[in-house]
């Protein structure tokens, strides 16, 4: 491993801005960006175990519905190479604490794993973002240096969320109320990412922060 490697875990609520911020730490500042959220998407692939261990627990009712010739969904048995709807797999979830935490128990182990892997690929890299969502609710401190918090006011982050995804105010709320409140994460962070004012401003921040100008060039 590099010598002194910083690894920044990038976090916040859902809807704060976390991939702005990745997608400007890419772009301007060329830090590599590894994605919890892809990992698990990856977990979960159609074929794969944990996609067969989801359908298992939930049944047909958590996979995108197949068309029948005459346009209509389908009721045959479940294709172990089926998609998983997410929306679904998150209204269920979200709604329950106890199948929450036993997808997290299946998730979590797995994306952790694709985290070892691909910080070995980048061993030379002066500093890397591992944009984390549930970082602290999934206890994945260790793999950081350092935690920065995408932060912005909670009703802009209800909105965000409402406009990003479509969903109803009751499933907004509920994925809100799963995460640990902002409030509560803000004192565990290293850096707070303020994301009250637009992409200039977060430039800037990130600039700051990583001791950079906003150029695209290392220091």
């Amino acid at each position: 491993m590099a010598t002194h490697q910083r690894r920044i875990g990038l976090t916040g609520g859902i809807a704060t801005g976390k991939s702005t911020v990745a997608q400007l730490l890419q772009a301007r500042f060329a830090v590599p960006v590894l994605d919890a959220d892809l990992y698990a998407r990856e977990a979960l692939a159609p074929g794969t175990a944990g996609s067969q261990a989801v359908v298992a627990r939930f049944g047909t009712q958590v996979l995108v519905p197949r068309l029948g010739e005459d346009g209509g969904a389908e009721g045959a048995e479940a294709d172990p190479a089926e998609t998983l709807d997410r929306r679904a797999l998150g209204r269920l979830v979200f709604s329950d604490p106890v199948e929450r935490r036993w997808l997290e128990g299946l998730v979590h182990p797995l994306v952790r794993q694709r985290f070892t892997q691909e910080l070995a690929g980048l061993a030379e890299e002066p500093a890397v973002v591992l944009m984390i969502p549930l970082l602290f609710e999934a206890g994945l401190e260790s793999l950081c240096s350092e935690i920065w918090l995408v932060d912005c006011e909670p009703a802009e982050q209800r909105a965000r969320l409402l406009a990003r995804d479509g969903t109803t105010a009751a499933d907004a709320d509920a994925r809100i109320a799963a995460q640990w409140p902002l409030e509560r994460k803000r004192s565990l962070a290293d850096v707070l990412i303020d994301n009250r004012q637009g992409a200039e401003s977060l430039a800037s921040q990130l600039g700051r922060a990583l001791g950079l100008e906003a150029t695209g060039e290392r220091r």
